[in-house]
């Protein structure tokens, strides 16, 4: 057996987002979201529920920061909800609601729990949706708007911030793919999105080094890291073009580099790109390669690349692990392409200092008889990425942290109530908190800073 400890100071907390877990949808002024009005139309949610009430973390706050400091839960990562703060987007606050945040700052901090916030969890307001959204230049600004109100009432108290979560989920999955919120099917609108999140993003970064002292910003980024599943040079053209589409679109700006040629040449192709870049105006890359301190990684999964109607292709060399090894989501546990991620933006685009912001796994373990959740797939995941994510720290990583998702059961987007990815599991009719068996080995972890592993 060996004990793998990490760094001293490495950060170990859980990551959650408004929408998922407050409830209180329209409560003390909070204007409507986009996800509100894409939850109330039938058919976009697989058992057709809403966020509505979710885990009422809205009322109930104190007591999940008191169970977060029970688990010995060192930074806790949440969302702000946009239009709680800013109803119509921008201009007038909504006082009661930065006072929640205000409370809920409070309240961490007289735990011994950093807080780090996230300014967008996917959650734009509808009056901004219905002025043009995300592919409209404007959007961008009030971003800004957001970041500069909420890190002028936070900031004193609040020093680590992250811009957007998930630029790719907000652009290609919401309106390319139209899976998520506002659920538009066009290429030009999500790449669009990308660009003025990206903007946006360049923004925030701005006004929060000007109203937060010793600020630490970032963003989270989103990675499904390609392998070709053959060595044939279809399969490996594939595997490129994916991390172009899902990685380099959004890291290759934000560290100064331009949109990647191949992917501009591939959007062209595709006619994503009627009329080249026409969106991105004089200084806009300069402004989204605004330095940063830390990037925030979210891994879950990997995808194997194979190109499709190649009749001469190579035969399929690499295949997934057995569906015994899969996720309730069908994604497949493989922890080595956290290793080999971690090292590629490392080595390959220098990053200051990465954080996990978000890793885990959703599997249906319920209590027992005696009110036990018995979830040992789940402690499996962490202990499993979490040593690969050691293993690339040995490798000089800069790898400060790692946020676990999630701290407890909440309302899976798309997937509704049918996805359980807490290590609290939560009973939706009672609103009961019970922590599963990976709660008490993340504490334990979290305890001696390190674990375990069978050699």
């Amino acid at each position: 057996m060996t004990k793998l400890t990490f760094p001293p100071g490495f950060r170990w907390g859980v990551a959650t987002s408004a929408y998922q877990i407050e409830g209180a949808w329209n409560e003390d002024g909070r204007g409507e979201s986009i996800w509100d009005r894409f939850v109330h139309m039938p058919g976009n949610v697989q058992d057709g529920s809403t966020g509505d009430v979710a885990c009422d973390h809205y009322h109930r706050w104190r007591e999940d920061v008191a169970l977060m400091q029970q688990l010995a839960i060192q930074v806790y990562r949440f969302s702000v909800s946009w239009p709680r703060i800013l109803p119509a987007g921008f201009g007038q606050i909504n006082q009661a609601g930065l006072d929640f945040y205000d409370r809920l700052v409070d309240g961490l901090l007289a735990a011994g729990i950093t807080p780090f916030i996230t300014l967008y969890h996917w959650e734009l307001p509808v009056t901004l949706q219905d002025k043009g959204g995300w592919p409209h230049r404007d959007t961008a600004s009030a971003f800004a708007e957001l970041a500069d109100v909420t890190s002028r009432a936070l900031g004193d108290r609040v020093k680590n911030w992250i811009t957007h979560n998930e630029p790719w989920c907000t652009s290609m999955l919401s309106h390319e793919l139209g899976e998520h919120a506002p659920g538009w099917r066009n290429g030009n609108a999500a790449l669009k999105t990308a660009h003025h999140v990206l903007l946006s993003h360049g923004m925030a970064v701005q006004r929060l080094r000007a109203n937060v002292p010793d600020v630490q910003v970032g963003i989270a980024l989103n990675f499904e890291p390609a392998v070709p599943a053959s060595a044939s040079p279809a399969d490996y053209h594939a595997a490129r073009i994916w991390d172009g589409y899902y990685s380099r679109w959004f890291l290759d700006p934000l560290y100064g580099r331009h949109y990647p040629a191949d992917m501009v040449a591939h959007y062209r192709a595709t006619g994503y790109l009627p009329h080249d870049l026409d969106f991105v105006r004089h200084g806009d890359l300069d402004l989204i390669a605004t330095p940063t301190d830390f990037l925030g990684i979210n891994y879950y999964t990997r995808h194997l690349a194979r190109a499709a109607d190649v009749p001469d292709n190579l035969p399929q060399e690499i295949f997934p692990d057995p569906p015994a090894a899969r996720t309730e989501m069908d994604w497949e546990v493989y922890p080595p392409a956290l290793y080999h991620l971690l090292n590629w933006l490392h080595f390959g685009y220098r990053v200051p200092k990465i954080y996990i912001t978000e890793n885990g796994c959703s599997y249906l373990d319920a209590p027992d008889a005696g009110g036990r959740v018995s979830d040992e797939r789940r402690i499996r995941y962490m202990r499993d990425h979490l040593a690969a994510a050691h293993r690339a720290i040995g490798n000089g990583v800069p790898l400060a942290g790692y946020l676990q998702w999630s701290l407890m059961d909440n309302f899976e987007w798309a997937r509704g109530y049918t996805q359980r990815f807490g290590i609290v599991y939560v009973d939706y009719e009672t609103q009961q908190r019970i922590p599963k068996d990976s709660a008490y080995w993340y504490r334990d972890v979290i305890a001696g800073n390190g674990f375990v592993i069978a050699d």
